[in-house]
């Protein structure tokens, strides 16, 4: 990483049309140092880079003990990943989004699972491991907290600071779909970037979102409901991993003012405003939310690339320092075969991610895309848990060779 040098043939710009000289389309590889935020190199490649013919496990012995195995697996084979999230839990009748909430990857900055908030039940939750996230997949309601009541609809990112007492109350009569909710915990942390933000802390007018697009709390909590016994107000409350109980003789949502700027916030996916480049954009372009060793990234339809060569497609890379787990919403997924809403695809750090065969290709001259879909990438390596490993499609690495 001395300074940038040239050798063989590449095209006037990244991220468009290369041939050789038969006209055959040549693969664009890009390797990237933190994330696409550090130093990089561009290879032209003439077959698509994640075209494995083989999937083994070598027959040789770890080298040291650098996975803990109480995540589920200690030592994943190196592939590419697909996870039915859809199926986690869904035959189970009733539960509220605690007990219907299951981790998928963990690490000791991020954890991404499932929940499915079926039901109100009598008892409030408080995360004193981490900054919870929410994407609405399915399902309406309200999130009751100790700040005040925030309604919720599909498409809904929600944001609650650590320790923030809350419950979740879904609008069970007016469900037209089972509640799905994609869950990410920030264990370090969880906030807006601090590069959207100008010198006295306000939203910059080039942030992919303004002040107005976020809802806050507008009035104090009521008391709670028919669903407590009076003097009677369970909290869960989870640290260190384990869930603990405290019952409350007093109301916690007996709440007569507040100040600050820790709150939660809720934010529709569709009010983020993406941003179009002459050729393909790096996806933190993308980010929405930060946090210690990861960041979130909304995916939202948009007009793409406007150059004449450019290649829409996102590019073969190999980002050497990160994990990538994407949580599929709706529309075409151009990149990949197999996907539908509520997939999760894990592509681990250390082997090419990229579109699957036919995709590159395919997307020469494309103007649009329709595709939503939420990406966490982290710095740390990622672990799937049994409930991850309980809903894996195990011929998902197999699609790039075709």
């Amino acid at each position: 990483m001395l300074d940038r040098i040239c050798l063989g043939k590449v095209p006037r710009k990244h991220h468009t049309v290369l041939r050789d000289e038969k006209g055959t389309l040549l693969y664009e590889h890009c390797i990237t140092r933190r994330g696409f935020d550090g130093a990089y190199s561009i290879v032209y490649e003439r077959a698509l880079p994640p075209r494995d013919a083989a999937l083994r496990s070598p027959s040789l012995a770890p080298d040291g003990d650098l996975h803990p195995d109480a995540a589920g697996e200690r030592a994943p084979l190196l592939a590419r990943r697909h996870f039915l999230g859809g199926r986690v839990l869904s035959d189970v009748p009733g539960g509220d989004h605690i007990a219907t909430r299951r981790l998928l990857f963990v690490n000791e900055d991020v954890a991404v699972g499932i929940c499915r908030p079926l039901s109100a039940q009598g008892r409030y939750f408080a995360n004193g491991d981490a900054d919870d996230l929410f994407f609405v997949h399915a399902g309406t309601g309200t999130l009751q907290t100790m700040f005040g009541p925030l309604r919720y609809q599909p498409g809904d990112y929600l944001l609650i600071p650590r320790g923030t007492i809350y419950r979740v109350v879904p609008d069970v009569a007016a469900a037209a779909a089972p509640p799905l909710w994609l869950v990410i915990e920030g264990r370090s942390y969880l906030e807006i970037p601090a590069n959207f933000r100008n010198p006295v802390g306000q939203l910059r007018m080039d942030a992919p979102y303004c002040h107005r697009d976020f809802r806050r709390p507008e009035r104090l909590p009521e008391p709670s409901g028919s669903d407590f016994e009076k003097g009677q107000y369970p909290i869960v409350i989870k640290r260190g991993g384990t869930y603990h109980e405290v019952v409350r003789s007093t109301d916690p949502m007996d709440i007569v003012g507040w100040d600050g700027a820790v709150y939660p916030i809720a934010l529709s996916i569709h009010d983020y405003q993406p941003k179009t480049g002459r050729v393909h954009l790096p996806p933190t372009t993308f980010s929405t939310f930060v946090g210690g060793g990861f960041i979130v990234c909304s995916f939202v339809p948009r007009v793409v690339d406007y150059d004449e060569n450019a290649i829409p497609c996102p590019y073969p890379h190999s980002s050497v320092d990160c994990d990538e787990v994407l949580f599929y919403v709706s529309g075409n997924f151009t990149s990949r075969r197999g996907v539908g809403p509520a997939s999760l695809s894990f592509h681990p750090a250390g082997i090419p991610h990229g579109p699957q065969p036919g995709a590159y290709e395919a997307s020469i001259g494309a103007r649009r895309t329709d595709e939503l879909a939420v990406m966490v990438d982290t710095f740390k390596p990622l672990l799937a848990t049994p409930h991850a490993l309980a809903v894996e499609d195990r011929n998902y690495h197999a699609t790039w060779r075709a």
